[in-house]
């Protein structure tokens, strides 16, 4: 279990170019991570575990999509725990933003936009090692609400809500960046 994944996730993370300072270091980091084989996967590892998530943006590009967590009560990007069915770390991404949002036809960029490690309850306490990613929904996209949140909701992305979770804000810029790399061009 979790064998495919974890070649796919550090192959990944060995060729990403982070942008910053911050997420080279947290690349570094989870690579050291996954240096203990594929359990660095698994949410029963102590020293933490890789998870995914993405930041989804309208099909316009112009809003994002963020949900109020159940268990934390901070408005943040979509994702988690990555399954042992997952084969990479951009489906894992995308299969956890299609369940959060209920939006199908999710299109993902492949390539992170961003590291962030922080504290969890996991397991009496562990540490998240979130490979984030770029997802765009497609025109028209109605949300239907899961089980793990308590809203979701669509923000212009230089009005994002409030109480936001630590690390969502700095998601903004390199999923516009991805946005504009990836969507085909608009006729002006």
């Amino acid at each position: 279990m979790f064998e495919a994944l974890h070649t796919d996730a550090t192959a990944l993370l060995t060729r990403w170019q982070p942008t910053g300072s911050a997420a080279a270091t947290a690349r570094d980091r989870t690579l050291a991570l996954l240096s203990a084989g594929p359990v660095a996967l698994r949410r029963e590892h102590r020293p933490g575990h890789v998870t995914a998530s993405a930041l989804v943006l309208a099909a316009d590009g112009e809003r994002v999509l963020l949900c109020l967590h159940g268990k934390f009560a901070k408005w943040v990007q979509l994702g988690g725990h990555c399954e042992p069915t997952d084969t990479t770390l951009a489906g894992a991404a995308l299969r956890e933003a299609t369940e959060e949002s209920g939006i199908a036809g999710l299109r993902i960029d492949p390539e992170p936009i961003d590291i962030d490690i922080h504290p969890v309850s996991c397991q009496g306490g562990s540490l998240h090692y979130d490979v984030r990613f770029a997802v765009t929904a497609p025109a028209g996209a109605v949300e239907q609400l899961s089980e793990e949140s308590i809203a979701l909701g669509w923000f212009p992305a230089d009005e994002l809500p409030a109480p936001l979770a630590g690390g969502t804000e700095q998601l903004v810029e390199p999923a516009l960046a991805s946005f504009r790399r990836t969507s085909p061009r608009r006729a002006t």
